[in-house]
């Protein structure tokens, strides 16, 4: 199943504490930035990246992409000051295609599995979303007081990449801006039209790079991963 993939990269990684974009700190030598994109870059079911960026680093992402043989990025417009606004603008920019994802260019570790299982549920349903269940015992807090257990068997960590029918992602991210809705990702506002969003089970691996502590785990995925192939 073909699709597009836009990539919200304009953020600032406060978190991470690098005192730069959290997605230029080098994952073995290599960016983080570039390890997402590799592998969409691979994909012969990917027809084309958005990248949102900060016109600062335009320059600099370019040239990280001639580097290392990125070549299906179709556009870098520039990102907004949240992801929603950086997801819209790309939206803005591209052709109408069937099937668009929208991945967090801080997940490199995605699989290919997976995208294509959510790109063939969005062609068949609309919205699909990666996601893992809940492993801890889930509480409800309110003024650092537990007022409910909830059931964890209910309970998923939601994911990139959102998969979604080219349509139905413009209309609600046109209906948001319309209306000064702020989302905190593309399933919400889905789910404020009123249409269902399906989960797609995805890996516990798919972390998203936030800490310097996310480093460390980053680096350890890796080499299980090498060790698996070359075991």
């Amino acid at each position: 199943m073909n699709y597009e993939v836009v990539l919200p990269a304009a953020g600032s990684g406060k978190r991470m504490g690098a005192g730069q974009n959290k997605l230029f700190l080098l994952l073995e030598e290599k960016p983080i930035l570039i390890h997402t994109l590799e592998v969409f870059q691979q994909d012969e079911n990917c027809t084309g990246i958005w990248l949102a960026v900060k016109p600062e680093e335009r320059g600099y992402i370019e040239q990280l992409l001639n580097r290392f043989g990125i070549t299906k990025v179709k556009g870098l417009p520039d990102g907004g000051l949240e992801r929603q606004h950086s997801v819209h603008a790309c939206i803005k920019n591209m052709d109408q295609v069937e099937i668009v994802l929208v991945h967090d260019a801080a997940r490199p570790f995605i699989t290919l599995p997976i995208i294509q299982k959510l790109a063939l549920t969005a062609q068949e349903k609309g919205a699909a979303i990666a996601g893992v269940r809940a492993k801890d015992t889930m509480k409800k807090v309110i003024n650092n007081v537990i007022v409910e257990t909830v059931d964890r068997d209910t309970l998923w960590m939601i994911q990139t990449p959102q998969a979604f029918r080219f349509s139905l992602l413009a209309q609600a991210e046109d209906h948001a801006e319309k209306e000064g809705f702020l989302g905190t990702d593309e399933a919400m506002l889905i789910e404020r039209l009123g249409h269902k969003v399906h989960i797609v089970e995805s890996s516990y691996d798919n972390i998203k790079m936030t800490t310097k502590e996310d480093l460390m785990l980053g680096e350890a995925i890796l080499k299980k991963r090498r060790e698996t192939q070359i075991g």
